[in-house]
């Protein structure tokens, strides 16, 4: 009998509690939201969005130092030096079309990688990145290594070739 007082006493507590509504959706909600897949409108995807992405992940593949060719990288030197802004997307070129994007990646590998290893991750990085978080089916993406980064020598040391330093 207490039982059916306390489950009586539990149901008219849950009863009287007021009911707030879950927000609605707005139109624009993503994919998984509930919305409708019918919803119109338009999204269109700029070249330095899915370049941006491409680089950022592409920067964190281990084996790559730095992102562009040599001059590019001594410009965006001496930018920072002066102050200016850093080009996020430097060393990165992509195509954007409707459903498609095709990128372009030139690096500077870390010695002691193997070249086409770093090359295969960087490339399976930006496929995978620019599909998940772009939305857009990659054609291809094209990796070239401009330059490799030797590490600093430590002071006294021998340069290359073995001739001490005068």
């Amino acid at each position: 009998m207490d039982e059916l007082r306390n489950t009586s006493a539990a149901t008219a507590a849950a009863t009287t509690a007021p009911v707030t509504p879950a927000p609605a959706s707005p139109p624009h909600a993503g994919a998984g939201s509930g919305v409708p897949a019918t919803v119109g409108g338009r999204t269109s995807i700029s070249e330095q969005a899915v370049a941006k992405v491409a680089a950022i992940v592409a920067r964190a593949v281990p084996g790559v130092f730095n992102l562009g060719n040599t001059p590019g990288r001594a410009l965006g030197a001496v930018r920072d030096a002066v102050g200016g802004t850093t080009n996020a997307t430097s060393g990165v070129h992509v195509e954007v079309g409707e459903r498609e994007v095709a990128v372009d990646v030139s690096l500077v590998a870390v010695y002691g990688n193997a070249l086409t290893v770093v090359a295969n991750n960087v490339r399976a990085a930006v496929y995978g990145a620019v599909e998940e978080l772009v939305g857009l089916s990659v054609v291809e993406v094209n990796v070239e290594i401009t330059d490799v980064h030797l590490p600093a020598e430590p002071s006294g040391a021998a340069p290359v070739g073995g001739a001490k330093a005068v």
